[in-house]
């Protein structure tokens, strides 16, 4: 059993100083349509507004010249492709593109989008018909996220978190004092400037290269796959845990969980932010009232033994496994957090309601 999906296949390319110069005035046709329609169309967009008071999205602004992002996107009518060749419009010979990995067999791209990110590096992405396996798989699997191990899973394994940004942080800091001594808006602060993106650009590519081996291993191996619905963005208002938190990319690694448990048939439940993972014995339903960050083994009343986060990771699949099977009420709340709460690992009283407390 196969399913088709739409899927992106992004590689990067090295285009000639004529082709750069005719994207980068294609970059900045794309601001100025966007900005120019700001004032009315883009006013009534309904997604845009939701997202917004929904506190997804900040207000729509202006596109910068140097802060939006440089991308352009481009429909069948305005490229070609043939015999494994890209050429865009306005353009008299096809792209140089690095194909690191093939096409699926066959596949005519729908839509190109060309983009330069901060570093100066090009990148075009071609979306395709691709062909998924279902294969089966029967496995279930309760996932705790953290920041000592970036994921600990139901059958006790531990996966490291890389840190990939304190890994490089000492190259990082020093290209960020060599940009903070260069005088604004000369030559040298934009070679500066240059160096500290290529820094971040490492960083973001360990770790997305990182999170996709992971989600691809998990959706692989798990029909059922159970994961918190964690709040990063209020988590990270914590100063002390903010830069941790960001480098654990717990978001990025959602996003891809979803997409390909979508594409491969697997069951994605997201238990409630609310429901107390880490302080519910998960061998006789005992709740603990307080269990603080710093306490990482804990013994329960019955004489079990936990280790916070596998304990947590056991009641998480417990938690999914009940609204697959009769739509328990563990589900994501969509309303804000409750003021006064903490943002880390939040736990709401009603959520509790029946289980005994030590």
């Amino acid at each position: 059993m196969a399913k088709v999906v739409k899927r992106a296949f992004k590689y990067r390319f090295y285009p000639t100083l004529r082709q750069a110069a005719e994207l980068a005035r294609t970059f900045g046709c794309v601001r100025l349509v966007y900005n120019m329609a700001l004032q009315q169309a883009l006013r009534h967009l309904q997604v845009a507004f939701t997202n917004f008071w929904g506190k997804r999205a900040r207000y729509p602004s202006f596109k910068s010249k140097k802060k939006s992002r440089r991308s352009a996107e481009y429909t069948t009518s305005a490229f070609r492709w043939r015999e494994g060749t890209l050429t865009l419009a306005k353009m008299d010979q096809p792209l140089a593109i690095v194909w690191s990995r093939p096409l699926p067999g066959g596949a005519s791209p729908s839509t190109v989008t060309v983009s330069q990110d901060a570093a100066g590096r090009w990148f075009v992405s071609l979306v395709c018909d691709d062909v998924i396996e279902q294969t089966s798989a029967s496995g279930a699997i309760g996932i705790d996220a953290g920041l000592d191990s970036l994921l600990t899973l139901s059958t006790g394994e531990k996966i490291a978190n890389p840190r990939h940004e304190r890994a490089d942080r000492v190259r990082l800091a020093r290209a960020q004092r060599a940009l903070a001594k260069r005088v604004k808006g000369s030559a040298n602060r934009a070679k500066a400037r240059h160096k500290v993106a290529r820094v971040h650009a490492r960083i973001a590519d360990r770790r997305r290269d990182y999170l996709h081996k992971l989600t691809t291993r998990l959706v692989r191996e798990n029909q059922t796959i159970v994961i918190e619905d964690l709040t990063v963005r209020n988590m990270v208002k914590n100063h002390s845990l903010a830069r941790a938190i960001s480098d654990a990319a717990w978001r990025q690694f959602r996003t891809l969980l979803e997409y390909k448990a979508e594409w491969h048939g697997r069951d994605l439940v997201v238990v409630d932010r609310w429901f107390p993972s880490s302080k519910v014995c998960s061998a006789c339903g005992a709740l603990v009232e307080r269990m603080p960050l710093t306490v990482r083994l804990w013994s329960c009343r019955c004489g079990t033994s936990h280790d916070r986060d596998v304990n947590a990771a056991h009641n998480i699949l417990a938690a999914g496994l009940a609204v697959t099977a009769c739509g328990d009420g563990v589900r994501p709340q969509r309303g804000n957090l409750r003021s006064g709460q903490s943002t880390m690992k939040q736990e709401n009283p009603w959520a509790t309601k029946g289980i005994p407390a030590l």
